[in-house]
């Protein structure tokens, strides 16, 4: 029961793998990007949908970035040593 407890109360995880989707939103309509962060090698996971720019940006800072994190409290990904 304390191990699920101090699970419950971490508020900032790693990401370990990133999955990227797009999905068809109909003719003549931009698609959606939507990005599945798998936290803690699976412990948790995330769902974020930037824009087609953020998108991009967004998978340049991923690459770039020797570690990043998910901030679950504030829906914010930190990104430690950039390239």
């Amino acid at each position: 029961m304390a191990e699920q407890n101090t699970e419950q109360q971490i508020q900032v995880r790693q990401v370990t793998d990133v999955h990227a989707n797009w999905s068809n939103q109909g003719e003549q309509n931009d698609g959606k990007f939507s990005y599945q962060l798998i936290l803690d090698d699976g412990a948790e996971e995330a769902i974020i949908m930037p824009s087609a720019e953020a998108a991009e940006a967004l998978r340049d800072l991923i690459q770039d970035a020797e570690t990043v994190y998910w901030d679950k409290q504030n829906e914010v990904l930190v990104f430690s040593k950039i390239k």
